[in-house]
């Protein structure tokens, strides 16, 4: 993040501290919800599945995340919040553990199920942490700096997990994110300041949240385009592979570049988000489906590494920039109601992770990995109409 822009901020430097660390601890949550991705055929092949079945560990993480961000949305204002934080990495690096110690479909799902209650809680509290760190017109860029550990795991995490399953198994990797949690409770514990506890959440906040159409909308288009995104990227790994003829040796090359496009879009969104909120998440929109339809193609005629590279980074900067805008756009229209109105964003975005895994499985399974993408780049060209008809919320 640009240094001039921190220092010209009245926010204190311990501040923008925490919000690093909770940076640092969203790359170890979506390094861990996402390694599968790019080992999806090592982990089907090991735990007797087909790639789509294999998918399935996508969709019940998603669900298992959903429920627990709706619940922990009511959880008890008497719990501190940083200790809650703090617990969460340490329950995410005992699924990981338990993880590597699974050798059926069964015993796999049931550790994963641990780090995704970790995941849904954590996602539900970022948002209004956040909020509490910074003042109101920095939220913007706080929010951003958040969700760059969302783009850092695609950068570092995702390649790194995927390299380490190509050369020590899928065991290692999930050992390495098991450390990597660790570490990041003790760096929350020593960075995030003490938050006040929010008022307890009664059941008529999430009543009010409803009455308005502006929120309804907003989730409605967070269902659309997270659906579309992951029942493509759940697939990722064989959709390049099969309709690509990308070498196997080349997948975590190419999710690099596609992590790396993602972080410049944060840094985007950073600077352009408060401004330009509604142009940006439309903008990117396009693209995104653009890139996925090329990659649709692929089969009959198939791309360069180089092109295929450049549609992976278009696809990563848009999704990274709408990750930001939604996200954002969602706190400054729920006013008081922000920790219940994050709750359920927070459980639809993990709802529509599980949703777009298992359509997408299901699509595959009927007519072939190359109408994913087509399928995918269709469902974000529809959510453009729910997006355009949105009212762009106050600076």
């Amino acid at each position: 993040m640009n240094d001039t822009l921190l220092h010209a901020s009245p926010v204190p430097v311990r501040a923008w501290a925490a919000i690093f660390a909770l940076g640092i601890s969203a790359f170890s949550i979506v390094t861990s919800e996402l390694a599968p991705v790019g080992m999806l055929s090592a982990l089907a092949k090991d735990l007797h599945q087909t790639e789509s079945g294999a998918g399935l560990v996508v969709t019940i993480y998603g669900w298992v995340g959903a429920l627990t961000a709706l619940v922990a949305g009511a959880m008890p204002a008497r719990i501190p919040r940083k200790a809650l934080l703090v617990g969460l990495m340490l329950i995410l690096a005992f699924s990981c553990l338990a993880t590597t110690l699974s050798h059926s479909m069964t015993l796999f799902m049931i550790a994963r199920m641990a780090g995704a209650i970790a995941h849904g809680t954590f996602w539900a509290f970022i948002g209004v942490v956040a909020a509490q760190i910074v003042p109101v017109e920095k939220l913007g860029v706080a929010t951003a700096i958040v969700f760059s550990g969302v783009s850092a795991a695609s950068v570092i995490g995702v390649p790194l997990s995927s390299l380490l399953a190509d050369i020590a198994g899928w065991r290692s990797a999930f050992t390495a994110i098991s450390l990597l949690s660790l570490l990041t409770a003790s760096i929350l514990f020593w960075t995030l300041p003490r938050l006040a506890a929010p008022v307890s959440v009664r059941l008529t906040l999430y009543y009010g949240i409803f009455k308005k159409p502006v929120l309804i909308a907003l989730y409605a288009a967070t269902a659309c385009i997270i659906s579309a995104h992951f029942a493509a990227f759940t697939y990722l790994e064989p959709l390049l592979i099969k309709t690509q003829g990308v070498p196997p040796t080349s997948i975590s090359a190419l999710l690099l570049a596609s992590g790396l496009s993602g972080l410049m879009g944060n840094i985007i969104a950073g600077k352009l988000i408060d401004r330009y909120i509604k142009a940006l998440i439309i903008t990117s929109l396009i693209l995104s489906a653009v890139a996925l339809g090329a990659l649709g193609v692929g089969n009959a005629a198939p791309h360069s590494l180089w092109l295929t590279g450049m549609l992976l980074a278009i696809w990563g900067a848009s999704m990274a920039v709408i990750f930001v805008g939604l996200q954002t756009w969602l706190l400054r229209c729920a006013g008081d109601g922000a920790q219940p109105a994050s709750a359920i964003y927070v459980a639809i975005f993990n709802a529509a992770i599980g949703t777009g895994a298992l359509v997408g499985g299901r699509v595959i399974a009927v007519t072939g990995l190359q109408s994913i993408a087509l399928f995918a780049a269709g469902t974000l060209l529809c959510s453009i109409i729910i997006v355009s008809m949105l009212k762009k919320p106050a600076h």
